[in-house]
């Protein structure tokens, strides 16, 4: 059985954003404040269940997945590697967002790949491993290694997640698995919605510890810091 609480380093807009209300309204939750929220106006009726699996994490985009913390660690260390992280200068990563289908869901993601970007995840990855508790069987079984590639699957066991490193893709993440019918009228809808942000452009300038209590909690923000351009 997987272990708790769970700990993620994600990437998550700042609250007063009109990215985070985007992201936010859309999967009726506020990872901030832990608050429902109505969806806008548009919604196809069932979008609560559609948006029931993002829902779950609260919008962002994962830099370090979802974790036990190890023998011996503590959320107060966590909490301070997370401030000494994101103290240390670096350049930040600017994308264009673009709202597409990955992997069968709907998510934000950048236009064109950011080496910025890449070697933030990457940092992010290795940097607050020390803090992980190993993968459980069950925990392993969960990511379906099967269907993984060789180097998904040497991920997984060396980092606890396959999508790391070059197998990386950023997302922030809109609905669950859609299938190819109901996927592009949604895509259209969900494009023609964010062009109303009028965001063209994103800087990835922000990393936030995310908490899980139980596997019946949705995961909620409890700290937050900007990146310090280098």
């Amino acid at each position: 059985m997987a272990n708790f609480p769970r700990y993620a380093i994600y990437h998550a807009p700042s609250p007063d954003s009109v990215m985070h209300r985007f992201g936010a309204a859309m999967l009726g939750y506020d990872a901030v404040s832990g608050d429902d929220l109505p969806f806008p106006d548009g919604v196809t009726p069932d979008w609560r269940e559609l948006t029931q699996d993002p829902r779950k994490y609260g919008f962002h985009a994962t830099l370090k997945a979802p974790m036990a913390l190890a023998d011996g660690k503590r959320e107060d260390e966590l909490l301070d590697a997370s401030a000494a992280f994101a103290g240390r200068a670096r350049r930040i990563p600017v994308i264009e967002p673009v709202v597409d289908a990955i992997s069968g869901f709907i998510a934000v993601i950048p236009a064109k790949r950011s080496d910025d970007l890449q070697q933030l995840a990457a940092e992010c990855v290795t940097e607050f491993d020390a803090f992980r508790a190993p993968l459980t069987a069950e925990d392993r079984a969960r990511r379906n290694p099967a269907k993984l590639s060789a180097r998904q699957c040497e991920y997984l066991d060396r980092w606890g997640y396959p999508y790391v490193m070059e197998e990386f893709r950023f997302h922030m993440t809109l609905t669950g698995r859609l299938n190819d019918e109901r996927r592009g009228p949604i895509v259209a809808w969900l494009r023609e919605r964010f062009a109303e942000t009028g965001l063209t452009s994103l800087a990835i300038d922000r990393i936030a510890l995310f908490k899980q209590d139980d596997a019946a909690s949705r995961f909620r923000i409890i700290g937050s810091w900007p990146l310090t351009a280098s």
